[in-house]
C-alpha cells in the first residue's frame, strides 16, 4: 500500500529549517496530493556551541542523529547541508537527491558593510572556527587576528555587530537563503579561498531500500551539481575523509564546455604555513575519478605529511 504522508527530518536552526522548507515546497509542487511533515531533530553539533567541533569529532556532528532517525524509520528523508556530511555514508543510506547548488563561495561580512579580505586593516580581528577558512586566511593575510566564532548565523552576525570582530566569514549560500544577502561585503573568489566540499548544496538522504521515497526525490536531483559534488567528495574520501586538517575542494562546469569538469583542491597545515593547491580538468562523466586524480596529485606533492601532522 502506497503511503500518503512522508516525514522530513531537519535540524532546528533557521538555516536548516529554511533548507528543509525548500525541499518540502518542491516535493509539494510535484506531489500536491501527498502530505510532507517536518520533524526537528537536535544534533550533537547543535549542543556543542562554545568549543571547536574538531575536538568532538568534526564532520558528522550535524547529521548523526538525523541518520539514526532515518535508520530506525522515524523519518523518511533527512535534509542536510552537503558540506556537513562525511565522505562515507552509513550502510543502507544514500544521497537520494542533491539540489541545484546556490553560490558556493565564502562571504566576508564586515561591521561597516563594505570591504574585501585583501583590504582589511592590518591586525583586524576576523571570526571563523573553520580550519579550512583559517588556514587559507592565514596564508593570504598572516597579519590578521583570527579568533574562534561558533553559533548559528544570527548569533555570529550579532557577535560581529556587538563589536567582538571587525569581520567574519560565512557561507554565501546560507546568507542568501536566509534573506541576508545585503550583509555580504565580498563574495570571496574561489581562486582566493576554495570553499568547503559540497558548500552551497542541499542534500537529501534516504534509505536505499525505500524505493517509494527515492522515486519521489528523483525529480529534485540536479545532475550537474551531483557530478560536481561527487568529484569533491571523492577527493575528500581519497584523502581520508575524517582527518582533522584543512581540506577544500570545488568543482565547476565551464560554461563553454558542459561536458567537462574543473576541480580545484587544497590541503594545508593548521596554521596555514604550508598550503598545497592543485587543479584537474576532465570529462564530467568521470567526476569521481577526477576527485581521486586530484588527491593523488596533492599526495605526490606532500599531502600525506600534512594529513599526519
Amino acid at each position: 500500500m502506497k503511503r500518503s504522508s512522508f516525514t522530513i527530518g531537519s535540524r532546528g536552526s533557521a538555516l536548516a529549517l529554511r533548507q528543509a522548507e525548500i525541499v518540502r515546497a518542491r516535493l509539494a509542487t510535484h506531489y500536491p496530493h501527498l502530505t510532507f511533515s517536518l520533524r526537528i531533530i537536535r544534533t550533537s553539533g547543535d549542543r556543542i556551541t562554545e568549543h571547536p567541533l574538531t575536538a568532538f569529532g568534526g564532520k558528522g556532528l550535524f547529521i548523526k542523529e538525523l541518520e539514526e532517525a532515518l535508520r530506525v524509520k522515524e523519518i523518511d528523508l533527512a535534509v542536510h547541508s552537503l558540506k556537513d556530511m562525511t565522505a562515507e555514508l552509513p550502510e543502507g543510506l544514500h544521497l537520494a537527491a542533491i539540489l541545484e547548488r546556490e553560490d558556493p563561495r565564502d562571504a566576508l561580512v564586515t561591521r561597516t558593510g563594505w570591504g574585501t579580505v585583501r583590504a582589511l586593516p592590518e591586525g583586524a580581528i576576523v571570526g571563523t572556527s573553520s580550519m579550512r577558512r583559517l588556514a587559507q586566511l592565514r596564508a593570504l593575510r598572516p597579519d590578521l587576528d583570527i579568533r574562534p566564532l561558533r553559533g548559528n548565523v544570527d548569533t555570529r552576525l550579532r557577535k560581529l555587530d556587538d563589536g567582538h570582530y571587525e569581520a567574519i566569514i560565512l557561507a554565501a549560500a546560507g546568507l542568501v537563503r536566509l534573506g541576508l544577502e545585503a550583509r555580504i561585503a565580498e563574495r570571496i573568489p574561489i581562486e582566493v579561498m576554495i570553499p568547503a566540499i559540497g558548500q552551497g548544496a542541499i542534500a537529501v538522504e534516504a534509505r536505499v531500500e525505500d524505493e517509494e521515497t527515492n522515486a519521489l526525490l528523483a525529480p529534485l536531483d540536479h545532475p550537474p551539481t551531483r557530478a560536481a559534488t561527487m568529484a569533491e567528495r571523492a577527493f575528500l574520501q581519497r584523502l581520508g575523509g575524517g582527518c582533522h586538517v584543512p581540506i577544500a575542494a570545488h568543482a565547476e562546469i565551464p560554461s563553454d564546455d558542459p561536458a567537462q569538469l574543473l576541480l580545484r583542491g587544497m590541503i594545508a597545515s593548521h596554521d596555514g604555513a604550508r598550503l598545497l593547491k592543485a587543479q584537474v580538468t576532465g570529462p564530467i562523466a568521470e567526476a569521481v575519478a577526477l576527485g581521486h586524480q586530484l588527491a593523488e596529485r596533492l599526495i605526490a606533492e606532500g599531502a600525506l605529511a600534512l594529513l599526519h601532522s
